[in-house]
């Protein structure tokens, strides 16, 4: 009898294997055919220059509105209109709200649904204390060793000044394009983009525009990004993950520390945090995650190739390989993040408040509702106040992977990214484009720039740049663009 259920178990096992082998060897590659484009001469210097000069102006959105300043901001528009004559002699533009701005370079088709080019023109501030860790001046625009440095090279008037260049470029050549082609420059994004993005995504929807695709920064070409892949891998955000902070206050009586109860303010707080870390949100590969394992699992070695076209049995350890990381845990669930606690101000005085705030980055499906339902049900403490404090905003829809327009994406990237290998994916931060779900369906995100493994800690960090060769194949990507969906 037991021989007999040997043989029935190794026969089970022996079909287990061949089904996972004949799922794994059936695993067709994703990736769009397409030729080289031809080189697109340019002065690439000159091009730089232009882009060194907008990084001059110190467009930099502070988190309190009262130290906004105008004068970059009016500064910069005038360089622009300065630098790039064609354009503003051919398009059309729409100053909102003062600083923000809408290209709109008319299509000759009608028929044709626009598109938009996003970007916006304003920057992070630089840390205070680390001016002096700067290579070259954070808003200097110096041009050195192959490089345009300064605040807003990378993020994002790499994407203003780069897009502008190639619609230059096309006029020069005299380009007339048969679908609408809108450039939307908000110059609010690291705040929000209430004022920017909101407002020109508004102007277009009371004007009846439905728009094609909207691409916006979000995306890269970057080495080494994917393990087992040895060349370069281009990701487009198909989504973005929403942005939520929850305040935890415990306010009781304070008093002399050498008479402490038995549980304090700090106490109790720092035991609802713990607790929070501990019971971290549930995992999951759905949406933009579950489309990323489809397009980067042909291009894997075998052994991964196998455990992608076998998810059915393997998707939770993916699930726990994936989350193993950081990198990995923030691609598959809503994060929790405490970035602030506020209490005592003497070593032998009981607080009588403390304070925490607890950042989270909400994958797309859950919600900002059950984010708190999780932190209540998690902390379950009466004596924590638990409230939520500046803007939420909810997680994207989930752009189409099979629309013309993704494939029309991809295929520009691989013309003019040879080899490289194109993946939807989710991403971490925010963006003006979610704010544009409301005029169309299609919102990519692709930066068109190609990253070094040194470059990702330079956005928002110590010496921010661009390579004068990347920035030059940031402008072919855009003239290619153009190119391929509105000529």
């Amino acid at each position: 009898m037991k021989k007999k259920i040997a043989a029935v178990f190794g026969f089970l096992v022996v079909v287990l294997l061949v089904i996972l082998m004949f799922n794994a060897v059936q695993l067709k590659s994703l990736q769009v055919t397409a030729k080289e484009a031809p080189d697109i001469p340019m002065n690439e210097i000159a091009a730089a220059e232009r882009l060194a000069g907008a990084v001059r102006f110190a467009t930099i959105s502070h988190e309190d509105s009262a130290d906004f300043e105008a004068e970059p901001f009016l500064q910069l528009n005038a360089y622009l209109q300065e630098s790039f004559p064609r354009v503003h002699e051919t398009l059309t533009l729409d100053t909102v709200n003062d600083y923000s701005l809408l290209y709109r370079w008319e299509g000759s088709d009608p028929s044709l649904d626009p598109i938009a080019i996003l970007a916006h023109t304003d920057v992070v501030p630089v840390e205070p204390g680390t001016e002096d860790d700067w290579t070259h001046d954070a808003y200097g625009g110096e041009i050195a060793d192959g490089y345009v440095w300064g605040r807003g090279s990378l993020d994002d008037k790499s994407m203003v000044v780069g897009s502008l260049e190639a619609v230059e470029m096309l006029l020069e050549q005299g380009a007339e394009p048969a679908r609408t082609t809108y450039l939307a420059f908000g110059h609010d994004e690291e705040i929000g983009g209430q004022n920017g993005a909101v407002a020109i995504a508004a102007l277009l929807e009371s004007r009846g525009i439905e728009l094609e695709y909207v691409l916006d920064e979000g995306g890269a070409v970057a080495e080494g990004l994917m393990p087992g892949i040895p060349g370069a891998v281009a990701v487009i955000g198909i989504a973005e993950k929403g942005f939520m902070s929850v305040e935890l206050l415990v306010e009781m009586d304070g008093g002399h520390s050498s008479m402490p109860p038995a549980e304090t303010a700090i106490g109790i707080l720092s035991a609802g945090i713990g607790r929070l870390e501990k019971n971290q949100m549930s995992l999951s590969t759905e949406g933009a995650t579950e489309y990323m394992f489809q397009y980067i699992g042909p291009e894997m070695p075998f052994l991964v190739k196998l455990l992608v076209a076998n998810r059915w049995l393997f998707d939770g350890l993916m699930k726990r390989m994936f989350a193993s990381s950081a990198e990995g845990a923030a691609m598959l669930r809503t994060t929790t993040a405490p970035t602030i606690f506020q209490a005592g101000v003497k070593a032998n005085v009981l607080p009588s408040s403390a304070r925490a705030v607890v950042n989270f980055r909400i994958r797309p499906g859950d919600s900002g509702e059950s984010v708190l339902e999780h932190v209540r049900n998690t902390i379950d403490d009466y004596r924590i106040q638990v409230s939520t404090i500046g803007f939420v905003s909810e997680p994207s829809p989930v752009s189409d992977v099979d629309s013309e327009s993704f494939e029309n994406l991809s295929r520009t990237i691989r013309q003019v990214f040879p080899g490289t290998i194109v993946t939807p994916y989710l991403v971490m931060g925010g963006t003006d484009s979610r704010h544009y779900v409301g005029v169309s369906q299609n919102v990519y995100r692709f930066g068109g720039t190609k990253l070094g493994s040194d470059d990702m800690g330079r956005v928002h960090g110590t010496d921010e740049r661009i390579g004068v060769d990347a920035y030059a194949n940031l402008v072919r990507f855009f003239i290619q663009l153009y190119r391929n969906t509105a000529m």
